[in-house]
């Protein structure tokens, strides 16, 4: 199944959890989870994907960055992963989920 329709369902069923420092974030940029769900359910394509290494488990994980717009326009920056939490899989926004600065 593609990343992105995989990500999208995920949205979709609510399944998606957030970090308190993409927490901080989005109330830094006042966004709602709701405008991360419209920009992630709007995204074209997967901006970037990239390899990273969890500090707590020491794993290879991939890292998805998704950029893509509200009903409004707005533009957001969101980046997280699948992970699979409790049986359920889930996006787990870890790292940030901010307006995008791109222009």
């Amino acid at each position: 199944m593609d990343t992105l329709v995989r990500i999208k369902r995920l949205v979709i069923a609510r399944n998606v959890l957030f970090t308190q420092k993409a927490e901080g974030e989005m109330a830094t940029e006042s966004l709602t989870p709701e405008l991360v769900y419209e920009s992630i359910l709007n995204a074209p394509s997967i901006f970037k994907t990239l390899r990273s290494r969890n500090p707590q488990t020491r794993k290879t994980e991939r890292l998805y960055v998704i950029k893509g717009l509200t009903f409004d326009g707005l533009d957001i920056y969101t980046k997280g992963k699948v992970l699979t939490k409790e049986g359920v899989d889930v996006f787990y926004v870890l790292i940030s989920s901010k307006r995008s600065t791109d222009v």
